[in-house]
């Protein structure tokens, strides 16, 4: 009975560490401020939103080169900060993109902490911001790799007509889903704070929405974004990369599938 207790006491000690620390086990930021100069990219210039609560978030902003050029709201993943996404704003810029890199709260030298209502928060005050500056929402898209999918899902539900497409990069049905795939042995269900429901939430999204998958996605499996298209009530189109993983797509022809997606959606509406 002895050895009982100590295994029950045990079990329970660790579901109380995962319950306080989860979020450790779902975000990886690199806290220091990124340098666009440092980095290599020309043209890039810094600036700030304001989220409802207060925080003054980094910006990375490159201007559209001409005024039918779409604008894309950038949400990144759960690791790194904006540096690591130079290569990729400098391919968006090479198309003559307009960029708004966001940097999450907690991340990049923000201010706070990171969680489902925060970065939903950071996202909307990104959003405004190109409103502000006098972009149309037919030239808005929204872009969300891995994690940031979460929260593109959930303000393009929120916002249906801010937008003019979706284009969601290694998006997974929900957190939930994939605690419960990676995490067999705990109970998510009870535990999970941030859950980022992008199953049920993506019906509500108006906008032509494009799926990017990798084939060889041992994180996110390419089915989840199968799941997500069939929910889909709005145009969808699905991409996969077979020999793609998780955070090579842009490598294996994202970007140009993108380019090719909005091509032909932004010219109708």
């Amino acid at each position: 009975m002895g050895l009982l207790l100590a295994a029950v006491a045990a079990a329970a000690l660790l579901l109380l560490v995962v319950f306080l620390f989860q979020h450790r086990l779902m975000y990886f930021p690199d806290r220091t401020r990124p340098d666009p100069v440092l980095a290599g990219l020309h043209g890039v210039i810094e600036g700030h939103v304001t989220a409802e609560d207060g925080l003054r978030l980094l910006t990375w902003t490159v201007p559209p080169a001409g005024d039918d050029k779409p604008v894309l709201l950038y949400l990144h993943g759960n690791g790194g900060n904006l540096l690591h996404r130079a290569p990729r704003i400098q391919r968006f810029a090479a198309l003559g993109w307009g960029v708004v890199m966001l940097e999450w709260r907690g991340y990049g030298g923000n201010p706070g902490s990171p969680s489902e209502p925060g970065l939903l928060r950071d996202a909307r005050a990104a959003l405004a911001a190109i409103a502000e500056a006098g972009i149309p929402a037919s030239r808005i898209v929204l872009w969300g790799e891995s994690l940031g999918t979460g929260i593109a899902v959930a303000l393009a539900a929120e916002r249906p007509d801010a937008v003019a497409a979706v284009l969601l990069e290694s998006p997974y049905t929900s957190m939930l889903a994939l605690a419960a795939r990676h995490y067999r042995w705990l109970p998510a269900r009870w535990l999970l704070r941030d859950r980022y429901d992008s199953l049920a939430r993506i019906g509500g999204i108006t906008a032509p929405i494009l799926i990017m998958t990798g084939g060889r996605d041992w994180l996110v499996p390419p089915a989840m974004g199968d799941a997500l298209a069939a929910a889909a009530r709005a145009p969808v189109e699905r991409w996969n990369a077979p020999e793609a993983g998780h955070n090579d797509l842009g490598a294996a022809g994202a970007v140009e599938a993108a380019a090719e997606f909005l091509g032909r959606h932004l010219r109708h509406r």
